[in-house]
């Protein structure tokens, strides 16, 4: 019965699918990996069967634990792309080879927990915590044992990174946590394992593996390089972290700049919905710097013709009404989504970011246009009035759909309308929405549904408060 309500209420989300060249990529790393991890077993003299079952049963717990790995970030972002999945692997593979060959140099510390905060920052906090757990457990040489005490601390300040890293929003945060962590191992191994492992080696300052203060040293600066890293990794790998959201939901952005001046009746629509979506997607627990950024951008494409769109205009021309012809009006309208696009790819936007775009219109019909050519007897399919697509795919594509739809209606609405008028009428507007099939491939259930509701007429409230009529006089202005 459980199972049965779940599906009654959220629809399956099927993740992404990856082509066979890339699947095929992946698997044969993952094999690699098997292989690295597994083969000193095979040189074990005199060899006889036992060592040869052992060593395929080590070979496929490694490998299976990569399938898994696999899949559990499949799982956490159905939307992630092959360049992601690859970048999880090759970190696995990379820090596998780092044990074999640096493992009496670099401490285990070092290795693990850097590529632990770039997965958290890039994929989520369960892939990175996920990505721990199968590198902590996997030593290619059986003989090198982990002092039990260093391993618990490994995995400690491994969780903590990986939980934090999916959180953390600045990249000043992300500099904190580059100088608590080594620090926290440091004053952890002092306590644990002991302070005769403090010892400073000027041979080995850095590199001295099992003294506590070079350990806690190398791992400050391998973290701290590995913040440097991560925009390298966001731009090839399409990475979208937290910073990277907030940096450009910035208002003095180029694109925005330009939008905020050439279209301000856009950028302020943009901003009305701003406060729509983040609140629903606030009261759902969506992720609200995804959806803040992206509302930002999802109208850049109506900067190829500004005076176009009707909240731009001042009311004393529409170039609609000079060309008289539904069809090339309707055309204007979708290039507003492919000119979108073409802003998008100049100023290399994240894919997230810019499914914002095409997503929030989806295939909605242009009912203004569509009546018009209708009054004009033309002869015509409704779906040249529709646009091209795709429906919302995400959740926060599907908030800032409902949002656009509603911020018009709610701003119209009588000054006295009462909360149950403003509620019917966001009612009907995200009724059309589901009847018309684009929320179908969003995951929204029907009880987010019900809080996005909640949450447009909670903001609605706030914003028509009247303002009362201050008394001025020749000499006195009031405030």
């Amino acid at each position: 019965m459980f199972y049965l309500w779940r599906r009654s209420q959220v629809p399956v989300k099927q993740p992404i699918k990856i082509s066979r060249i890339d699947n095929l990529i992946i698997f044969l790393v993952c094999i690699l990996i098997s292989i690295i991890s597994s083969y000193k077993l095979l040189l074990i003299t005199p060899l006889n069967i036992a060592d040869i079952f052992s060593w395929f049963l080590t070979f496929t717990e490694i490998l299976i634990s990569s399938g898994v790995l696999v899949l559990v970030s499949k799982k956490e972002n159905p939307t992630i792309s092959s360049r992601q999945i690859f970048l999880i692997i090759t970190l696995l593979l990379v820090v596998q080879v780092t044990k074999l060959v640096l493992v009496s140099t670099i401490s285990p510390l070092s290795m693990i927990i850097p590529p632990a905060l770039i997965i958290s920052q890039g994929m989520g906090s369960i892939t990175a915590l996920t990505w721990v757990s199968i590198t902590s457990l996997i030593w290619p040489d059986p003989e090198i044992a982990i002092n039990n005490n260093l391993f618990f601390i490994l995995l400690i300040c491994a969780s903590v990174v990986s939980l934090l890293g999916g959180r953390i929003r600045s990249r000043a945060q992300l500099l904190q946590l580059s100088i608590f962590i080594p620090i926290g191992s440091f004053l952890s191994q002092w306590i644990l394992i002991g302070k005769d492992k403090i010892l400073i080696n000027k041979q080995g300052f850095v590199l001295a593996n099992g003294d506590i203060f070079s350990d806690s040293l190398l791992l400050a600066i391998v973290m701290l390089f590995t913040i440097l890293f991560i925009p390298i990794f966001e731009s090839i790998f399409g990475l979208l972290t937290k910073a990277r959201l907030l940096e450009l939901a910035d208002k003095e952005k180029p694109l925005i700049r330009r939008l905020s001046l050439e279209a301000p009746g856009t950028f302020e629509h943009t901003l009305l919905i701003c406060g729509l979506a983040e609140e629903a997607t606030r009261m759902i627990g969506g992720d609200i710097d995804l959806i803040k950024t992206g509302a930002l951008y999802h109208d850049v494409g109506k900067l190829h013709a500004p005076s176009w769109f009707i909240e731009n205009q001042d009311g004393s021309k529409n170039p609609h009404d000079e060309i008289d012809d539904p069809i090339k009006s309707a055309e204007v309208l979708q290039a507003h989504v492919d000119e979108g696009l073409r802003y998008a790819r100049k100023n290399r936007l994240p894919k997230p970011i810019a499914n914002f775009i095409p997503e929030h219109q989806g295939t909605l019909k242009m009912g203004y246009f569509f009546q018009k050519a209708k009054e004009k007897n033309l002869d015509i399919n409704e779906n040249y009035f529709r646009y091209k697509g795709p429906i919302p795919q995400s959740k926060e594509t599907a908030i800032l759909m409902l949002a656009d739809g509603c911020e018009a209606a709610l701003r119209a609405m009588n000054i006295n309308a009462s909360d149950k008028e403003a509620l019917e009428t966001i009612s009907k507007i995200i009724y059309s929405r589901q009847i018309d099939g684009q929320l179908d491939d969003s995951n929204l259930s029907k009880g987010e549904i019900f809080l996005i509701k909640r949450s447009f007429l909670n903001v609605w409230k706030r914003i028509r408060h009247r303002r009362i009529q201050y008394p001025t006089s020749k000499n006195n202005t009031f405030s």
